[in-house]
């Protein structure tokens, strides 16, 4: 099969088509004729050499994928057999088969097609385990989500609006404040021409949000605590303008706020699967009936991966890129 799997970190040029075996399913797993590969930020931090696979994960690249389950390792429900799934993998994605916990698929409905299905497991499963989960975000909350149009802002204001939540999100410009307000965020913030940190306190009437989603870090850590209402939760999924901040710790005393975050990758699959359960009970009416979709920037064909990896560097899109398995 054709996979994207390079022997070097390196540009998006290391992104190139390779042949490696199709792998088998192994016990609890099932092996999947990939339709369609999201690319997330982590896919260009593994391939710079800065995110490794965790152990026993493929090296091939891929986070999330949609397809037809072709085989089933031993005690995959016989059922799955032949169905239209996606799937969240810790690896092996960019490739034209792939293997995954049966316990980590759910089903394609018709609402979605190939390409949008294989948008959504990662992002769904962040937003969802940081955003309702360690920040107990519940309808009728205010939330404050940094990176609007990014696939995680986009996916939050798509279940932001699904359960009742009023968002708030940041954009580096006019035209993706534009994107996300179009896409049904209740404000939106040029975090280049507006002070983020007072415009929250003017939009919630000086009380502040009840969950800040940061993938920042660095210097906006204090600036977010400033955004938050009292008893606030601050939850941080990435580090992408810096890994350490500085904490005003009386404040978060005084106030009783709660700073937490975590990493999806690493988790061990009993706890994939539990989310997994709790989305296909919660979120997936949501999906079946249309409510709930991955915004999707572009795609491109698995052979032109490299292009994909470079347009999320740039930093343009709206929303999900997605590698597509064009076959002769």
């Amino acid at each position: 099969m054709r996979a994207i799997d390079p022997e070097a970190p390196g540009g998006p040029e290391v992104l190139v088509p390779v042949e490696r075996p199709v792998p088998r399913p192994a016990p609890g797993e099932v092996l999947v004729r990939v339709a369609a590969a999201g690319v997330n930020r982590p896919d260009v931090l593994q391939r710079r050499g800065h995110y490794p696979p965790p152990p026993g994960a493929p090296s091939t690249l891929g986070l999330e994928f949609a397809g037809e389950v072709v085989a089933l390792g031993e005690g995959a429900e016989p059922a799955l057999l032949g169905q239209l799934v996606c799937a969240l993998v810790a690896g092996g994605g960019y490739a034209e088969y792939a293997v995954a916990p049966a316990d980590q698929c759910l089903p394609v409905p018709a609402a979605l097609t190939a390409v949008e299905a294989a948008a959504l497991p990662e992002t769904l499963y962040t937003v969802w385990t940081n955003l309702f989960e360690r920040g107990f975000a519940t309808e009728g909350d205010t939330v404050l989500v940094h990176g609007g149009t990014s696939g995680i802002g986009t996916m939050a204001i798509a279940l932001a609006r699904a359960f009742g939540l009023r968002i708030i999100v940041t954009a580096g410009s006019p035209e993706k404040v534009a994107a996300a307000l179009a896409l049904g965020a209740h404000h939106a913030i040029d975090y280049r021409a507006e002070d983020f940190v007072a415009r929250v306190k003017e939009i919630t009437g000086g009380r502040g949000c009840a969950v800040v989603l940061d993938m920042v870090g660095g210097d906006y850590v204090p600036r977010n605590l400033q955004c938050l209402a009292d008893d606030g939760r601050h939850v941080s999924i990435a580090v992408q303008g810096g890994a350490s901040a500085t904490i005003p710790l009386f404040d978060v005393m005084r106030r009783r706020l709660t700073l937490t975050g975590s990493t999806l990758r690493a988790r061990e699959a009993g706890f994939k699967a539990l989310v997994t359960d709790e989305i296909a009970r919660t979120v997936w009416p949501h999906v079946e009936a249309g409510r709930v979709k991955p915004v999707i920037d572009c795609t491109y064909p698995l052979a032109e991966a490299a292009a994909a990896h470079a347009r999320m560097e740039a930093g343009d899109h709206v929303g999900k890129i997605v590698l597509t398995m064009a076959r002769d």
